[in-house]
């Protein structure tokens, strides 16, 4: 079976991974986003799909858009099937039609909920219990094609967007393997999506890190943990802003956005619209990521500060 991949960002990678080691499968091409600049210094680097196909001295094609510069190396590589996993772009009718065996997309969430570019993300920012992957067929839609299979997980009360986007990295290589095992054997199903249950979140945007703690405590924690790694959670601090990274709900009351606990014993603990959060994890400008209490073994946050007072001055 001659396959091409396309996908960019770290999750995609265990799918390709999984793909190149599966007996009977040839990947022939990967198609990836172009290198673009990263970090402080803005160097311009590879995605990780990249950094795997190119060890592993499989083609790779880097169309700024597939649609209009990559049909034709596409059509000339001749695959089967194509498989997507946070490829970044949608893919034409024109492309869709090329494998006769269609396309598969390996998508971070329990469809038809959670459609979009960051599902992970909104899954924890609106308090799902559970996560999960998706295999399904892709057509024009977005995230509207059929299902095939799906996997999932309990999400941790205080586990961020990151950790859980890595664990469901290795769910949907295992459940992307299983997939074509049951294509290979005549077994598939595909399962129309109920539109009734579908939810559609829109691309993160850096502004969500500036919360108003006047929701209640269930969507703080949600908000910290959903939008770590990007963008985070932040508010003003000595004139800078300090990132909140992880939490956990906890009881308290006051005006919300104040600060209702703050030392070394205690930890960190945030007034909400109803009950209150525990800051479990910090990070100061310039410096790593700590524990709130360790944190303040060295800086004083005053009890009473108001963060929502200070978000609307910063």
């Amino acid at each position: 079976m001659r396959v091409v991949f396309m996908g960019t960002p770290q999750f995609a990678v265990p799918s390709l991974k999984a793909l190149k080691n599966m007996d009977g499968v040839e990947v022939v091409g990967v198609f990836t986003q172009p290198d673009r600049p990263k970090g402080r210094g803005n160097k311009v680097v590879p995605s990780p799909v990249k950094v795997i196909a190119v060890e592993a001295g499989i083609p790779v094609f880097q169309p700024e858009r597939i649609r209009k510069t990559g049909v034709e190396d596409l059509k000339a590589l001749k695959p089967d099937l194509c498989v997507t996993a946070a490829f970044g772009q949608i893919l034409s009718r024109e492309i869709l039609d090329i494998p006769p065996m269609g396309n598969i997309n390996v998508h971070a969430s329990l469809l038809p909920r959670h459609r979009g570019s960051a599902p992970i993300a909104y899954a924890i920012m609106a308090g799902d219990e559970k996560a999960g992957v998706t295999t399904m067929m892709m057509d024009e839609g977005i995230d509207t094609g059929d299902m095939l299979l799906t996997a999932e997980t309990e999400i941790g009360e205080s586990e961020t967007c990151g950790e859980l986007t890595e664990r469901l990295s290795e769910i949907g290589a295992e459940l992307l393997v299983k997939t074509i095992e049951e294509i290979r054997a005549g077994t598939l199903k595909r399962i129309p999506q109920d539109e009734r249950k579908m939810t559609y979140d829109p691309m993160l945007k850096k502004e969500m890190g500036i919360v108003d703690f006047s929701m209640d405590a269930g969507k703080a924690r949600g908000a910290i943990n959903g939008l770590n790694p990007w963008p985070c959670v932040s508010v003003p601090f000595e004139g800078e802003r300090l990132k909140l990274l992880r939490a956990v709900t906890a009881e308290g009351s006051g005006k919300p956005g104040e600060v209702i606990t703050a030392d070394p014993k205690a930890g960190l603990i945030i007034a909400c619209g109803r009950d209150a959060v525990k800051i479990l994890e910090v990070q100061a400008p310039g410096g790593k990521r700590m524990r709130a209490e360790d944190f303040l073994r060295g800086h004083a946050i005053a009890v009473g500060t108001d963060l929502n007072e200070g978000n609307r001055e910063g």
